[in-house]
């Protein structure tokens, strides 16, 4: 009889068989530890030897949409004639002669495809007498000598890498390097030594953080065991993906264990207050997860969603962060759902023979004086938002490889300096055209050549003298400029790779090529890739910068219950995103436009966790004490520690990008990381306690109306539970008459 009883109870309350299911869960969570541990462990190895085998991409330009003119441009001329590499060196102090053997020497490395020097104008073995140098100046001049140089490979290619290492050494203390492929090789050299040493850092400071915000000291060792595992399994499996670009491999794993760190300190606390209760470690856990899972689960979903929207921007390098950042923070729930409680069952011994005092105050003068301030901070920040809102559009921004240059300082920053300064700027333009005619090809080489801003405009049918039939050369020479559908003119500019003027070079060159190729021609090479970047990325911006608030909008919803919270948790941390991104405009910085969106978001998922913890804080607070004044108090000082101990790790992590990485880009994405998290700990301390008093009548009445639907439905389900045990006793009643009646007869 009470197993049918059992059964209809459980028919009749849908929410008890989801708790029953959720209890089978962490049972199965904390009975197979053992398992789980073994599994976890399998899977950190492979995926150590897997994370070997990713490759990083530094071609801002490789993240193009298929459709942009660039990008088409891209993947006819590397169909055809291959993508190549290109640099610039710079030799010096030398006589003409001795620059020639240079260039000789560079033109029969391994990996070199062309050089393009003053002997392609003049021959440069006449005597003095006879050499125009106003000729050769833009590749000789002062003892010094220029050459732009295109590699048979790409810039990363391992082939291009050997043969600048060998001019390299060929040169000595006289060369000097630019360009993609040099920058790509340095990049590659310092890259992967730079982010280990930003991450020692943030291990060692992020350490002393929890040292003093935790009250063992064995937590903040566990916190970095499975924050440690969680990183090399995301990274192992970014083997999916094959190819990560190089502000993924940068960033992904520092902001992994910065932003991830909580969910560990979630479950961890929830357990000590358990065993602080008495219990057992295995109840505490079970209980500990129970309690905590929702948390923990709302927590990581709206960083999720912060990253997830980066991955529906058309330039696909967002795709790349936000699926790789994505993956991350997945990663790490499920290693402190599924293993922390196995680690917490077998070191929670240690765990409480380290414990130690607390060495963090108790928070309620800073209660008292958030409480006091309140009337300055409203208006203050009424005050700056508008202006802020309006510099953030008007920042100097970046768009292309430019980007990636090192700081000053560098190798690469001082040649590339010292050459410019020399002979000026020169970026490469590719015109890929239909090889239909060689007279057509030689009057656009020749009217390309006549530019101010053209150095120098190379073709097949410009360099072969007049009368001489193309097939008369040997194919091994011709491939090199035609194929049997297109030819390829190679425009260098007196110009750098991004700016207005560079700009203006481009379009007047693409209009030029299709004048006298309107059935359709290729313009690609930095510039004009960086010009496609620079029309897509700014239209990306908005798109992606509104979903992500709707998206963590609607969680936020979804797990109050409620359409006021979300607009209070979110008004801090978007005023926070204001003053982040107005700053470079006051001072004067150059920021990636790319950084701004990647930050826009990364700041928002990251950090609203700070403004829910302190409204979930002010609602329970509100129970207890009901003077908006007290309560207010009590939400600050509670809730002080946890949102100071993550904005710290989070701000540590990006200053120590900033402070460490040569590389400009990232340099620049460390920076607006850090001082985002500073200000939005400031914003949440400071600003969400006067808009949770000025919306308190509505958050009191959302509370009520919650409170009347739950008695509400509690009263159904009473209802329904009495109409079932009546049900039963009925049915109990019938089959006792029926065997009554079985009996007398």
């Amino acid at each position: 009889m009470n197993k049918v009883k059992t059964k209809e109870k459980d028919k009749k309350t849908g929410k008890n068989a989801q708790k029953r299911k959720r209890l089978n869960l962490i049972d199965l969570i904390v009975k197979k530890g053992r398992w789980i541990e073994t599994l976890f462990t399998a899977a950190v190895i492979i995926s150590a030897i897997c994370a070997c085998f990713v490759h990083v991409n530094y071609d801002l330009s490789e993240y193009l949409p298929e459709w942009a003119p660039a990008k088409k441009g891209l993947n006819v001329m590397e169909e055809e004639f291959g993508y190549p590499g290109t640099a610039r060196v710079m030799v010096g102090p030398v006589t003409l002669y001795e620059a020639k053997a240079y260039k000789d020497r560079i033109s029969e490395i391994d990996g070199v495809d062309m050089v393009m020097w003053a002997d392609t104008k003049t021959d440069v073995y006449k005597a003095d007498i006879f050499i125009d140098y106003d000729d050769i100046q833009d590749y000789y001049k002062d003892d010094y000598a220029v050459m732009d140089i295109i590699f048979e490979e790409g810039d990363s290619s391992s082939l291009t890498k050997s043969a600048i290492s060998q001019m390299q050494k060929l040169t000595g203390d006289k060369g000097y390097f630019m360009g993609s492929a040099v920058q790509n090789k340095s990049l590659n050299e310092t890259l992967t030594r730079e982010i280990s040493i930003a991450m020692a850092m943030g291990v060692v400071m992020i350490a002393a953080v929890l040292c003093l915000t935790t009250t063992s000291w064995f937590e903040p060792v566990l916190f970095l065991l499975i924050m440690g595992i969680a990183i090399i399994i995301n990274m192992g499996t970014n083997l999916v993906s094959g190819t990560i670009s190089f502000i993924t491999f940068s960033v992904a794993s520092i902001l992994q264990l910065a932003v991830a760190m909580d969910y560990s300190v979630f479950l961890l606390d929830s357990f000590t207050k358990e065993r602080e209760k008495g219990a057992d470690p295995v109840t505490a856990i079970t209980n500990a997860l129970h309690k905590s899972l929702p948390s923990i689960l709302a927590s990581g979903a709206t960083t999720i969603i912060g990253f997830l929207v980066l991955m529906l921007m058309r330039f696909s390098i967002g795709r790349d962060l936000g699926f790789v950042l994505a993956k991350g923070i997945v990663i790490s729930l499920i290693t402190v759902i599924f293993l922390m409680p196995s680690l917490l069952l077998r070191w929670g011994d240690r765990i409480k023979r380290a414990e130690h005092r607390s060495f963090m105050p108790s928070f309620h003068g800073l209660g008292r004086l958030v409480y006091r301030v309140r009337y300055g901070v409203f208006p203050a920040v009424l005050l700056l938002v508008v202006p802020a809102f309006v510099a953030q559009n008007m920042n100097a921004f970046t768009f292309g490889n430019g980007a990636l240059g090192s700081s000053p300082g560098t190798r690469v920053y001082e040649d590339e300096q010292e050459i410019n300064s020399r002979f000026g700027k020169s970026n490469l333009i590719l015109a890929v055209v239909p090889n239909t005619n060689m007279v057509t090809e030689r009057e656009l080489t020749d009217a390309l050549e006549d530019l101010d801003y053209v150095k120098s405009a190379t073709s097949l049918a410009g360099t072969l003298p007049e009368g001489i039939p193309e097939k008369i050369l040997p194919k091994s020479l011709t491939s090199l400029m035609h194929t049997d559908g297109f030819s390829r003119i190679m425009i260098y500019v007196k110009s750098s790779d991004e700016s207005d003027f560079a700009f203006q070079c481009s379009d007047e060159i693409r209009n030029m090529v299709n004048q006298y190729y309107p059935e359709g021609a290729y313009i690609t090479g930095v510039i004009p890739s960086t010009q496609d970047i620079k029309s897509i990325i700014t239209e990306d911006y908005n798109f992606v910068n509104i979903l992500s608030i709707l998206g963590v909008g609607l969680v936020v919803m979804i797990s109050f219950k409620s359409i006021v919270i979300p607009v209070v948790v979110l008004i801090p941390i978007e005023v926070a995103v204001f003053f982040n991104m107005a700053l470079p405009y006051f001072t004067g910085e150059n920021i990636l436009y790319l950084g701004y969106i990647i930050v826009s978001c990364l700041q928002l998922g990251a950090t609203v966790d700070y403004s829910i913890l302190m409204t979930n804080n002010y609602m329970e607070a509100k129970k207890k004490y009901p003077e908006k004044a007290r309560a207010i108090k009590h939400t600050v000082s509670r809730s002080a520690l946890s949102i100071l101990t993550s904005g710290t790790i989070l701000t540590i992590v990006g200053y120590g990008l900033y402070f460490i990485s040569s590389v400009a880009a990232i340099a620049g994405l460390g920076h607006l990381i850090g001082r985002g998290a500073l200000i939005s700990v400031l914003m949440v301390l400071f600003l969400l306690p006067v808009l949770l008093t000025m919306s308190d009548p509505l958050l009191m009445w959302e509370a009520g109306k919650r409170e009347k639907i739950a008695a509400a439905h509690l009263m159904v389900k009473q209802k329904k539970k009495e109409m079932g045990k009546r049900f039963s006793l009925k049915k109990q009643e019938k089959e006792e008459g029926n065997d009554d009646e079985k009996k007398k007869k």
